[in-house]
């Protein structure tokens, strides 16, 4: 099933007068919009944000609703996720029409928020983020960037340096995923988001 028919999908539960998000039914959501290595990925970034949230004390069931719905638009294609960012009025800027598939981030939101009426603000830009970071990011938005960087499945060289780390200065983390990413980018040839540069550079002033 596309992932776009699955949009209207009702995904929440009245408990008085109050929404209950049910975890199951944003799992039933991505089992079938998401390849099988992609779930697998995500139930991995789920577990490490939640244990990220428990060592710098931040809402661990906000961190797994984030860390859910952070690649749930994985799977759209480019013209899916540039005409879902245009009618959302999000600002689509040359960063992103040189690498579109980074819109995955900013529509995750939009399902976040239309699909499974999510509203923390924490959340949705944790989602919106995940992929380019940027400046002045809150704790959770770090922790989503992160975990998304070293879930159990990554395997590169120095991940498990990185991992450890993660546990110990968060910050510091950030800051080798986004050079991480830099030097990947470059060694492609290939445009970098400026969101990238300005998280890492931002992080490194407040060090000074």
């Amino acid at each position: 099933m596309k992932p776009t028919k699955l949009l209207k999908s009702l995904t929440c539960i009245n408990k008085g007068s109050e929404k209950m998000l049910i975890e199951d039914d944003i799992k039933k959501y991505l089992e079938k919009c998401l390849k099988p290595s992609r779930y697998v990925h995500t139930l991995g970034v789920v577990d490490v944000a939640e244990k990220l949230a428990i060592q710098y004390n931040v809402d661990a069931k906000k961190a797994r609703i984030a860390a859910l719905l952070h690649d749930a638009a994985k799977n759209m294609n480019v013209d899916e996720l540039i005409r879902i960012s245009k009618e959302n009025n999000h600002e689509i800027d040359e960063d992103y029409y040189s690498s579109p598939q980074l819109l995955h981030g900013v529509v995750g939101a939009y399902i976040a928020k239309n699909t499974f009426d999510i509203k923390d603000s924490d959340i949705l830009n944790a989602i919106t983020y995940h992929t380019t970071g940027r400046a002045n990011m809150c704790l959770l938005e770090k922790i989503i960037y992160v975990a998304d960087y070293i879930e159990p499945s990554r395997n590169f060289q120095g991940v498990e340096s990185l991992r450890e780390l993660a546990y110990k200065n968060l910050d510091e983390a950030v800051i080798e995923c986004c050079e991480n990413t830099i030097k990947y980018i470059l060694s492609k040839k290939l445009l970098l988001h400026k969101n990238t540069i300005e998280a890492r550079n931002y992080l490194l002033i407040q060090k000074q």
